[in-house]
């Protein structure tokens, strides 16, 4: 049994593989447009549509979503939660969590940097933006770090898991969505920032079951956030 159960895991990380490698393709190919300049009708296009919806209740509404994205309020997120797991004894969390906030937000400013896109000027904007726009710091940084509390909390709570997914997927997908409809980002942004995001999170997430099995095979007792329950050992 454990055999198969080891069997299952290395295919679930060889499909895992195969979908980064996928992102990584989908991610050069959006790139290689965008530099070309042969994504601009597609994104203004949509931008406009978004304009055609604007309210005064889903400007706030947005507003308050984009606000939930801040890279800079992710960041503390995700340290403050590394800090609080390391005190709990819970290291390897913490470690995955402050490393994946901050090696996203890095990444993320280097790519910029590297792609240096003008943000979209179609109307007058809402909300101060700075540095380049590809990809959207908001879209990667919000997938990377919800992307993994979702993963760790529906570890947690299995029962709960999927209900847990849902509201993770639903949460990053209005958060790039309120960039659009504010008119800070082009669609590809947007989309490039989840891929982007979401080879990181993969990244992560695989780095953190290596680092569990190596401590698992040293058998050196940790109490393990994942786990539903303490561990009853001595």
């Amino acid at each position: 049994m454990l055999s198969k159960i080891r069997s299952l895991i290395s295919i679930i990380r060889l499909g895992g593989l195969a979908v980064a490698a996928l992102a990584m393709w989908a991610f050069a190919t959006i790139a290689e447009e965008v530099l070309e300049k042969e994504t601009y009708a597609f994104d203004k296009s949509i931008l406009l549509y978004l304009r055609s919806l604007h309210t005064p209740v889903r400007d706030r509404l947005m507003l308050g979503l984009t606000f939930l994205g801040e890279p800079n309020l992710l960041l503390m997120l995700s340290v403050s939660l590394g800090i609080i797991l390391w005190v709990r004894k819970h290291r390897s969390e913490a470690t995955t969590i402050a490393v994946t906030g901050v090696g996203g937000l890095g990444l993320n400013l280097l790519l910029k940097q590297l792609f240096a896109r003008d943000r979209p000027q179609l109307w007058e904007r809402t909300v101060d933006v700075k540095f380049y726009s590809f990809p959207s710091g908001h879209a990667m940084i919000s997938m990377i770090i919800y992307g993994l509390l979702g993963y760790l909390l529906g570890s947690r709570f299995p029962k709960q898991r999927w209900l847990i997914y849902s509201l993770t997927v639903v949460l990053i997908a209005a958060i790039g969505l309120s960039r659009l409809y504010l008119g800070v980002h082009w669609p590809t942004d947007v989309i490039a920032g989840y891929i982007a995001g979401f080879i990181w999170l993969l990244a992560c997430i695989f780095s953190l079951q290596v680092w569990k099995e190596f401590h698992d095979s040293r058998a050196v007792p940790e109490e393990n956030f994942l786990s539903p329950h303490r561990s009853n050992d001595s």
